[in-house]
């Protein structure tokens, strides 16, 4: 699978697995264990639409593009701008 596919298969079990919304792709890489692929998921939906809670969620998926773990790495409000090292 192309990573373009790998990546829409990652939101799209996370979405089914979680209930919850996927937002962007904000990461992905592949390495010996598979595709690890970062979601932003709309974990709680507030007024205005700023202050929604977001979470990072990374999926591993192997080459078939089969969900093999998953875990959410943060939450945050959608208002709040971090720059992350790299």
């Amino acid at each position: 699978m192309k990573g373009i596919e790998i990546a829409e298969r990652g939101k799209q079990q996370l979405a089914e697995l979680t209930g919850l919304a996927p937002g962007t792709v904000s990461a992905m890489s592949h390495d010996e264990e598979g595709w690890h692929v970062a979601v932003d998921m709309i974990e709680l939906r507030k007024v205005p639409p700023s202050t929604d809670v977001l979470a990072v969620y990374e999926a591993l998926l192997n080459d078939q593009g089969e969900l093999l773990t998953y875990k959410r790495m943060r939450r945050y409000r959608r208002d709040q701008i971090t720059e992350e090292a790299g």
